[in-house]
This record gives C-alpha cells, sequence and structure tokens, in this order.
C-alpha cells in the first residue's frame, strides 16, 4: 500500500478523496493554485504544494508542475478526481515514465474511451448495444449527409472528441443537417482541436442512465447498480439518484452486464462509468453512450446504496490489491439522491456568481451527506468550475430520499455567494420528478416556470433592526448617540432604506432592542424585538420569533431562515436636485465576477442606446454592457481587471433633451 498520495485536484473532490486517504492512514498532498492558497482541501491535507498562478492551464494543468510537486513530496501515487487531467492520456504516460502510480485506468483505455468512435468500435465487439448510427473515422460532412437517411431522423450530430454537450446538434429534417454539421465542427474544433463528427440515432425521450463498474488486475469485474443522471440542464448533470426508478430487475441486470462488458473490452482496471441512453417509452432498451475513465461527480449515491467506499477500493485496485468482494456480494439498500449546489444565479439566466463565503451552514443527520470543498471565508472566483458543494440523502425508499434531501437543502446556506438551492428544491416539488417520470429534457422545459420567491415584509423588518442594531454604541456618550428615535419633542423614528429584488423600501425603527416598533412603508407598525450575537439574529415581529443567519459585505445584508435566503441591498437616500437633469443617468454594473476582457469605447465619448461599453468574461461565459440611453460615458475600469458581481462599470450621463 502507499505511504504517501498526491491529490491532483481542488474543490469538493479533493477534500472527499483526502478524507478517505486518512482514513487508510495515508499521507496526503495537496496542490494549489494562487487562487486556491485558503482552500479548505489544503487546510485538510498533510502537506501542500503550489503549483502555479490561478490559470488552470498554469496550474492544475500543468503536468511539469505536477511532477515536480511529486518529486518534492515523495508522493507513490496520484489520485486524479475527476475534471482537470483526470481522462489526459498523456498525464498518465507521464506518471508512468516517473515511476508514480496513476490511480485510474490503464493508458490504453483511457484513449480508446476518450475517442467516441473507438469506444462505439470497441464495445460493439464484446456485442454491448449501440445506438444506430454512422461513426468511422475520418467522415466528411458528404458522407454523413448521404448516410443520414438510413440512421433515420431526428440524428444527433456529435463530436468524437470532448464532452459536457459540446458540438452536439439534434437535427429533425434532412434540409437543416449541413448547417448543424458546419457549426457543430466549428465548435468541436474550437473546443476540443478535434472536429471530427459522427452520426446517431436521436432517442425520443431519453433517460440518461449509467453504471458503476470496478476492475481489479486480477480478472474481476463487478458493477455496483445504476444511476439516474436525466435531470440535466446543456447536457450538464444538476440531480442524480441511485438506484433509477425506470429500471426493473431484468433490465438492471442486462445492463450491469453489458457495463461489465464494456470493461472488458478495453482491459479497464479501477473504477469507472459506463453510460447509456434509454428511451422512457421502451425501457427494457439500451444504448451504449460512451464510458468515463475516472471517477464520476454522483459516486456518492452510489456509496450510500452500496456501502462501499469506490475511492478506497480505487486506491485498492492500484496498489495491486484483489477486489474484496463479488458481483454476489453487492447489493443495493433503499435510495439516495444527490443534488449539485453552484455558484449561479437561476434568476438571471444561470449566470455564474462569486464572492467570499461570510457564513455557511451545511445539513447533517441521519442519511445526509455533504461533499463540500467550503469554508467560511473562501472566495469562490470565476477561475474554475462553479460547482461548490454536493448533497446527497439516503432513505429507505425514493420518496422518503427526495424528501430528506428537500429538508437538507432548506438548512443549507452559503451567503455572500449566490447559488441554485432554491431552484434544486423546486425541482425536487415538481410532480414528474416526484413520480420518477423523466427525461433529460425536463429540466430545460421545467426552467422557465422558476421564479425566486420575493422578499417578505418581515425580510425587510428583520434587515433594517440588524442595521439598526449594529448602529448602537457600545458606550454612548450621550442619548443623542443612541439610535432609538428619543428627542425631546417626541419620537424621531430611524429610517432605513432597502431594496430586495424590485422592491424598495422605507423601513422605520424606534424604541430600544427588547421593546421597540418597526414601520415598513405603505405598511402598518409591526411591534419588534431584536438581539444579535455574531451571525445569528433574533427578531420577533408581533411576537412571531425567528432565528436568522445574518452576514453582511459591500452593502448587501444576507438573511438565511427558514429555508430561504433574502439578499437586501441598502440604499442610500438619493440627493434633492434642484432639476431632473439628470433622472435618466444609467450604471453599469457587472451581472457576474469575472474579468473584464474588452473596453469598447473610450471614457468621455457619446454613446447611443445599445452601444455596447464594456464585456466581462467568467466560466467562459461572456456578457456584454450596453448603454441603455444616449450620453457620456465615463469608465471606471480597464480591460483585464477583475471585477465582482453588482461592481459598476461604468457610467452613462444621459444626453438631456433640449427643452421646447
Amino acid at each position: 500500500m502507499f505511504d504517501t498520495v498526491l491529490v491532483a485536484n481542488r474543490g469538493e473532490i479533493a477534500v472527499r478523496v483526502i478524507r478517505t486517504l486518512r482514513a487508510m492512514g495515508i499521507r496526503s498532498v495537496a496542490v494549489y493554485s494562487d487562487a486556491d492558497a485558503g482552500a479548505r482541501h489544503v487546510a485538510e491535507a498533510d502537506v501542500a504544494v503550489r503549483l502555479g498562478p490561478a490559470p488552470a492551464r498554469d496550474s492544475y494543468l500543468s503536468i511539469d508542475a505536477l511532477l515536480a510537486a511529486i518529486e518534492r513530496t515523495g508522493a507513490q501515487a496520484v489520485h486524479p478526481g475527476y475534471g482537470f487531467l483526470s481522462e489526459n492520456a498523456r498525464f498518465a504516460e507521464a506518471l508512468n515514465a516517473a515511476g508514480i502510480t496513476f490511480i485510474g485506468p490503464p493508458v490504453s483505455a483511457i484513449q480508446t474511451m476518450g475517442d467516441k468512435i473507438s469506444a462505439k468500435a470497441a464495445v460493439s465487439a464484446f456485442g454491448v448495444p449501440v445506438v444506430p448510427g454512422i461513426s468511422r473515422p475520418g467522415l466528411t460532412d458528404d458522407d454523413l449527409i448521404a448516410g443520414a437517411p438510413d440512421v433515420g431522423f431526428p440524428v444527433l450530430v456529435k463530436p468524437s472528441a470532448g464532452g459536457g454537450g459540446k458540438g452536439m446538434r439534434v437535427v429533425h429534417d434532412a434540409a437543416d443537417l449541413p448547417a448543424a454539421l458546419a457549426s457543430a465542427r466549428r465548435e468541436a474544433a474550437s473546443a476540443f482541436g478535434d472536429d471530427t463528427l459522427f452520426l446517431e440515432r436521436f432517442v425520443l425521450n431519453p433517460r440518461h442512465i449509467e453504471v458503476q463498474v470496478l476492475a481489479d488486475t486480477h480478472g474481476t469485474v463487478v458493477h455496483l447498480g445504476e444511476r439516474e443522471c436525466s435531470l440535466q440542464r446543456r447536457h450538464q448533470k444538476v440531480i442524480e439518484e441511485a438506484p433509477s426508478p425506470l429500471l426493473d430487475a431484468a433490465t438492471r441486470a442486462r445492463i450491469g452486464a453489458a457495463a461489465c462488458d464494456t470493461a472488458r473490452s478495453v482491459d479497464y482496471t479501477g473504477a469507472g462509468t459506463v453510460e447509456f441512453i434509454v428511451s422512457a417509452d421502451r425501457p427494457d432498451e439500451f444504448f451504449f453512450m460512451e464510458m468515463n475513465t475516472r471517477l464520476q461527480v454522483e459516486h456518492p449515491v452510489t456509496e450510500m446504496v452500496t456501502g462501499c467506499d469506490l475511492v478506497e477500493l480505487q486506491v485498492r485496485i492500484a496498489a495491486g490489491e484483489k477486489l474484496p468482494l463479488g458481483q454476489e456480494d453487492i447489493r443495493m439498500d433503499g435510495h439516495a439522491v444527490e443534488a449539485r449546489v453552484y455558484a449561479e444565479d437561476p434568476a438571471r439566466g444561470f449566470l455564474p456568481t462569486g464572492g467570499p463565503v461570510l457564513a455557511l451552514r451545511e445539513p447533517h443527520g441521519p442519511g445526509v451527506r455533504v461533499d463540500s470543498g467550503l469554508a467560511r471565508g473562501t472566495v469562490v472566483g470565476s477561475d474554475y468550475d462553479p460547482m461548490l458543494a454536493k448533497v446527497i440523502a439516503h432513505a429507505a425508499d425514493r420518496s422518503a430520499a427526495l424528501r430528506a434531501l428537500d429538508t437538507a437543502l432548506a438548512d443549507t446556506v452559503v451567503l455572500g455567494v449566490t447559488t441554485n438551492v432554491e431552484f434544486l428544491r423546486f425541482l425536487l416539488a415538481d410532480a414528474d420528478v416526484a413520480a420518477g417520470r423523466l427525461d433529460t429534457g425536463l429540466l430545460d422545459r421545467r426552467t422557465p416556470d422558476f421564479t425566486p420567491a420575493p422578499a417578505r415584509e418581515d425580510d425587510l423588518i428583520a434587515a433594517a433592526a440588524y442595521r439598526w442594531l449594529t448602529n448602537w454604541p457600545a458606550e454612548p456618550g450621550s442619548p443623542w448617540d443612541v439610535p432609538s428615535g428619543w428627542r425631546i419633542a417626541g419620537r424621531a423614528p430611524i429610517p432605513i432604506r432597502l431594496r430586495a429584488g424590485e422592491r424598495t423600501d422605507h423601513v422605520w425603527v424606534t424604541g430600544r432592542p427588547q421593546a421597540a416598533t418597526a414601520t415598513v412603508e405603505h405598511g402598518e407598525t409591526r411591534t419588534l424585538t431584536a438581539s444579535l450575537a455574531g451571525d445569528r439574529l433574533d427578531v420577533a415581529i408581533d411576537g412571531l420569533r425567528t432565528r436568522y443567519l445574518v452576514a453582511e459585505a459591500d452593502g448587501q445584508i444576507w438573511l438565511a431562515a427558514a429555508g430561504r435566503v433574502t439578499v437586501l441591498d441598502e440604499v442610500r437616500e438619493a440627493p434633492v436636485r434642484p432639476d431632473d437633469e439628470h433622472s435618466g443617468d444609467a450604471e453599469l454594473t457587472s451581472p457576474m465576477p469575472g474579468a473584464v476582457v474588452a473596453v469598447c469605447v473610450t471614457d468621455g465619448a457619446t454613446v447611443t442606446t445599445g452601444t455596447v461599453v464594456v464585456t466581462v468574461e467568467a466560466m467562459k461565459m461572456e456578457h456584454a454592457l450596453a448603454a441603455p440611453v444616449d450620453g457620456v460615458a465615463e469608465l471606471l475600469v480597464a480591460a483585464g481587471e477583475q471585477v465582482k458581481v453588482g461592481q459598476v462599470l461604468a457610467r452613462i450621463t444621459a444626453t438631456k433633451e433640449p427643452q421646447q
């Protein structure tokens, strides 16, 4: 067994791997970029080594930097996690050449399964069913157009390299195929450096079901059941579960056997996942899609229903040990569901978000597991994938597991960073999800129906109470220093102006913390008592007491209670002007944390409505900010500058209309 293992990854998967290494008594080595110097995985490892600056190509994707870290720490093996270099054959070859064990499959298996055309050929030779289509090297557009009618429309255009849905096109009519092929080749070449395409029949009402396999170096190959991964947004999984509610026992045995044959077709060793597509209309018919030659993000649901630690088994297989269990030893107990928590804003088109984690609460209890890379003070930036954590729930049956996951998500709070938790709970409440009527397009169909819950009047009062309490001096010098509203001539309520979404209101507070009143603009006067201890705010409004987790930064107050997170902006009172000269002025604010990649006008330039002024990039997504009015631009940032969500990037002073 290894003495020291280097974890060539970051975030929640690095933390999760380190946890198992510690349980096995193995010294763990973390690696980090400058952006992750204070990250949780760095703190939890036995040793940590800096790789380089924030860009992944200079740190987590630098094979030379990783080899240097291995040599420096004496690591005998490397666990790649997922993403980054986990399926990079060149990295595995470099480790082999250096005498270091790659905790993963052989290089030949990575290469074969990394090319979808060669993968289909390999598994077909072992009798694994594949989707009807055309998949041979060197297919031209003319070849694909000529063969499409034999495949049968609708067809799915797929790149041979890469994943994540990039370059994929569904084509329903032959007339649309030439344009789809041209755009798919462009996207595939840009994303993967390889524009090779092939065609598959598009399976109607498709469900995405994958099977976990394990294979040792002594000839044993087993599967640990399947996972349902049909709840996806743009081909990226969001909620996964095990087992699938679609399959019966007979199909489960057949698809498991097919997954094992897939592993045998490339002499696979270690942990891997075989992905199948299944029509909801014909659940007994499945087709091979691809094999992921690594651990999957959703592996915890398999661990919870089988009781197996997949990372431990990966390490033992890599060390040459025999699998300690056969197929007859594997049982699936109950049901498990996982939800991925992302730094993104579902209300704004799922734009990436970020910022410092001001306060954190993660759920716990029987049947609940959290794999997380978060800690209080963690700065969520725009350099890497926006997934922050995974919340997993296990129960005796599917309904109970869904309820347990919803309860756990209600207790998941990340203040300072907007997340998709409210959207996840919206999905779990969907009738089709509850009934197990899933397909890969369901989530995208439901997304337009999602609307974040509006701020309540009680939330406005709680935020005002928080600000009011923070303004009380520790040792007041005079009655006028105390924000009680006391005056010689009577009470003068303290005004606090707050904005939540489209709503902006004044809240007036007067009295003392244990005997006060609060009035929201155009509302009734309410009784109020409040106390603040650290990040815990206790508020009683008309006798109804609520405990909030609270934090503030950059003029925003974050509140969490009863499964809700509300963000309120403190609004400064606008100065009174003698005329309405500036009423049309506008500010351009960043919709996401990221980098300014282009400044399209000069400072002081005259712009018209629709002129792009600044472009911001984050998570490989560009967002152009245009002038909403005619006017003069004042630039507040420069190209290359890192910006926060909500940061003002430019101001447009509106052109004054000539008086009639």
